[in-house]
């Protein structure tokens, strides 16, 4: 089911440890998953994953040195436009 609250949710901040991706949203959620999920970051390097900027007013990161953008609404689980 699709709420208002997860279309209307959108990153604020962004960590990336050696095995999780982990994204603080405007509602108070925080999404946890694993890095496998996205090859160009687990074989980044630390400073490489620190490198991230807000896209889309928080819909989505990018990382550009690793041409890496994530969308919030998919890690949500919801489809993407």
């Amino acid at each position: 089911m699709t709420t208002s609250a997860n279309l209307e949710a959108r990153a604020t901040h962004v960590a990336v440890t050696n095995d999780r991706l982990i994204v603080a949203l405007t509602d108070g959620r925080e999404i946890s998953v694993p890095l496998t999920w996205f090859p160009r970051l687990l074989n980044a390097t630390p400073q490489q994953r620190a490198k991230w900027r807000l896209i889309g007013q928080g819909e989505g990161i990018h990382w550009e040195d690793l041409d890496e953008d994530v969308s919030v609404p998919r890690l949500l689980g919801l489809p993407c436009d």
